[in-house]
Order: C-alpha cells, then sequence, then structure tokens
C-alpha cells in the first residue's frame, strides 16, 4: 500500500510519455517514482527471495546479463531483470514498474540487473546483493570516466555490496587486484581466457591492464578456443561447445562470464549441458552483433562505446563487407578518444552519418578508409543505406554509437524491449 500512489503515478506518465513519443520516454516514469518514492528501488531491489544479482563493468554487461538469464531459465528459475537500456537508477525503476503489481511487488524468484558502473555505485548503496558479477575495466567515455581508477572505485563499492559471491575477469588485472581486498567471508569466483585464445587476439582482449597470469580449468572457467561464432569453455575436466551470439573473443567471455555466474548462483542444480544449450540458442542483444532483416534487407548493427569495443567489434566485422553505415552521435562528446583505434580494416564506408559525422568521417579518413559520402542526417542516411541494392559480399552493416543506435532503431520501428 505504501508504494499504491507512486506506481499510480509512474504508470499514467509512462501513458502519457508513450502518447507523446511511441517507443520513447522509457526512463521517464523511473525519474518521476524516484522523486514521489525515493525508497521504491532500493526496498524493491531487496525483495527478491533468492537475492540480487548485479552485472557491471566497463563493457559486455548486456550481453552477460541476457546470456545469465537465458541460463537461469533453462534451469527453471523464475527470473526478473532488465532491458540493457535500463541500466541506471531511473531505467531500472520503469523496468520495475513495467512488471509491479499496484502495491510495487515484482514478481520473480531472484533479479538478475545489469548496472552501469557509475549509476550502480549509487544505487547499489544500501542494497545488498547476493552475486556481483565484474566484466572489465576499460579505458571508457572519457567525459564520465576520465581514469580507469575511477571505474575500478565504482565496481569496487558494487562489489562491496556482495555477502555471497564475487565473479570476477581473471584477464582483468584490475579486477584481480579488487579481488583480493575482499572479505574471507566471500567466495570469489574466476573466468578467463586460455594463452592460445589471448595469443589469437593480436590486439589483445581491451582491458586497460591485462593480467600477465592465465587461469587454469581447475580455478574457473576458461575460454579455451574461438573459431568465429562457435567456442569452447573448459569447465573443469569437461569441455563446453557453445554457438555464440555473434563473432569474437569478447562474446565468448561474455558467455565464460555468464556460465560462471550461473555456476555461483545455482550451485549443485547447476547443469553443464543445460547451460551450454541456453547459451547457444541466445540471439544478439540489440546492436551487439545482431543481425535483423530490415525493409527487406539484412543488416548486421555493431554498437561502439568505447575505444576498446571500437577495435574489438569493428575487428569482428567480416572481411570484404562491401556496404557500411557509419554514424557517430552526441553521446560522443569528444570524438578524439577514438584517434588510438585502427579502422583500417574497413577499406571503404558507403555514409558516415550522425551529429558527428564531420569528426567521424575525418577519423576513417586518416585512417585511409574511403568515404563514399557524409550525410548528417541520420535519418536520411539510414534510408538512403537501407535503399540501395543489396551487397555482392557480406551484408549491410550499421556501426553506431549508442545515441546514434538509439535513433535508428527508433527511425526504424523497432521499438520492442532488447
Amino acid at each position: 500500500m505504501r508504494y499504491a500512489p507512486a506506481i499510480l503515478v509512474g504508470r499514467l506518465t509512462r501513458f502519457a510519455a508513450r502518447l507523446r513519443k511511441p517507443g520513447g520516454g522509457s526512463a521517464v516514469p523511473g525519474l518521476v517514482v524516484n522523486r514521489v518514492a525515493p525508497r521504491y528501488l532500493k526496498r524493491t531491489l531487496s525483495g527478491f527471495p533468492q537475492g540480487l544479482i548485479v552485472v557491471s563493468g566497463s563493457s559486455g554487461k548486456s550481453t552477460t546479463t541476457k546470456m545469465l538469464v537465458a541460463i537461469l531459465r533453462a534451469h527453471g528459475v523464475d527470473v526478473f531483470t532488465n532491458p540493457s537500456t535500463a541500466n541506471i537508477s531511473q531505467g531500472l525503476t520503469s523496468a520495475l514498474l513495467e512488471q509491479a503489481d499496484w502495491r510495487g511487488r515484482v514478481p520473480g524468484d531472484v533479479a538478475v540487473l545489469e548496472m552501469d558502473e557509475g549509476h550502480g555505485a549509487v544505487v547499489m548503496q544500501g542494497v545488498d546483493a547476493r552475486i556481483v558479477a565484474l566484466t572489465n575495466v576499460m579505458v571508457d567515455q572519457i567525459d564520465r570516466f576520465h581514469d580507469s581508477a575511477m571505474v575500478v572505485g565504482m565496481l569496487a563499492r558494487i562489489a562491496t555490496r556482495a555477502n555471497e559471491s564475487l565473479v570476477v575477469n581473471a584477464d582483468d588485472a584490475a579486477l584481480e587486484r579488487l579481488a583480493a581486498t575482499v572479505g574471507t567471508g566471500l567466495a570469489v569466483h574466476r573466468y578467463g581466457v586460455s594463452a592460445g585464445v589471448l595469443a589469437g587476439s593480436p590486439r589483445g582482449l581491451g582491458y586497460a591492464e591485462t593480467s600477465p597470469s592465465r587461469l587454469s580449468p581447475a580455478d574457473g572457467v576458461v575460454v579455451e578456443e574461438v573459431d568465429g561464432s562457435r567456442a569452447a569453455l573448459a569447465d573443469g575436466e569437461a569441455s563446453v561447445a557453445i554457438r555464440l551470439p555473434a563473432r569474437g573473443t569478447h562474446y565468448a567471455v561474455d558467455a565464460a562470464a555468464a556460465y560462471a555466474t550461473a555456476k555461483a548462483t545455482l550451485g549443485e542444480r547447476f547443469d553443464r549441458d543445460t547451460a551450454r544449450d541456453a547459451l547457444s540458442a541466445i540471439p544478439a542483444v540489440f546492436g551487439r552483433g545482431e543481425r535483423t532483416t530490415v525493409r527487406g534487407q539484412e543488416v548486421e548493427f555493431v554498437l561502439v562505446q568505447n575505444p576498446a569495443s571500437y577495435q574489438l567489434n569493428v575487428d569482428g566485422i567480416e572481411r570484404g563487407t562491401e556496404q557500411i553505415l557509419f554514424a557517430i552521435g552526441s553521446d560522443v562528446r569528444d570524438p578524439s578518444y577514438f584517434w588510438p583505434t585502427d579502422a583500417s580494416a574497413l577499406r571503404r564506408v558507403a555514409i558516415v552519418s550522425g551529429s558527428k559525422a564531420a569528426e567521424a568521417a575525418l577519423m576513417l579518413a586518416y585512417d585511409g578508409v574511403e568515404i563514399g559520402r557524409v550525410e548528417p542526417d541520420l535519418a536520411r542516411a539510414v534510408d538512403d543505406f537501407l535503399a540501395a541494392p543489396a551487397p555482392i559480399a557480406g551484408v549491410k552493416t550499421i556501426v553506431f554509437s549508442a545515441d546514434a543506435m538509439r535513433r535508428t532503431r527508433a527511425h526504424l520501428g523497432l521499438t520492442g524491449t532488447e
């Protein structure tokens, strides 16, 4: 009863927001509820019978969360989760509001939530998590995270809220140091890649600092092989072959993170075959190597958010792809932080667009990429790109930053939950 008025106000706000902008305004109801009932978010997050599992880090949060949810649900667990676009406080509240009854209660045995590392450090104040899973620390958005040590501090504050287990990437030296500081009552579970997989990644793993030691399969979940969209995970003496939702070692690492976290969550109930099948069946998260048909054309969406994800995802695009739209939006306030990356493998981009089109075109030109045209109007660029004949080699590929992704998605009417 305490939160009934706030729930009503939030739902009326959501209705009004969707009337004004179909498919948009998803965070507005959460913003309103947080103002009207500031304790609702924390109280609800603490109310799931089997606890709260938090996934955070610089990159890979969305895919890891989706994989983990799939594994748990395949084991019969009733999971509440948030869309990857709802990983800040008002987005989390809006996601809860979607499922809450009139008293504010949200169904589910366990909550698995992706959390932005900055907002998560604030949201988790006063909230206990059963398990915290951390993906990595990368050089990230310089307007928000000017230093990697700042990100480590935020993740450390999230990690302190775990009361059962901490799951960390053993290849990330910053996370290994963080794990060494936790109390003796907290179990630490690890995942990582083999020496062979690391050697096969000439640009490395993208972390701010990579650990020099390699994890043994006896001590955690190890990515022992990656071949395009197929991978093998070593779990003790067992080898688990899986299909990835998209190409690239970073997706295999996400799978290992989800697998290790599911093991920590389920304990003796964990079944390797069930986990393997769940991982192999999962589709790509929107924008993360996802392929879909739009206006009769097969299109691949590739999201770049920081220099590391830019490099890893651009390197993952199939060689010879001949039709690429490259769009950088207003979320990239200073495009210069992408300059250390190398996009020369793209060879040619048909259209460069977005509010930072000029800067993006200059950057690509310095990498030796041929540019067909610069079109700052993203809607027009998307329409023209999709209207062009189908490519002879590869599929039409749209590379975009988060702002350009949201605008492209809205323009194409792709408004469903990720």
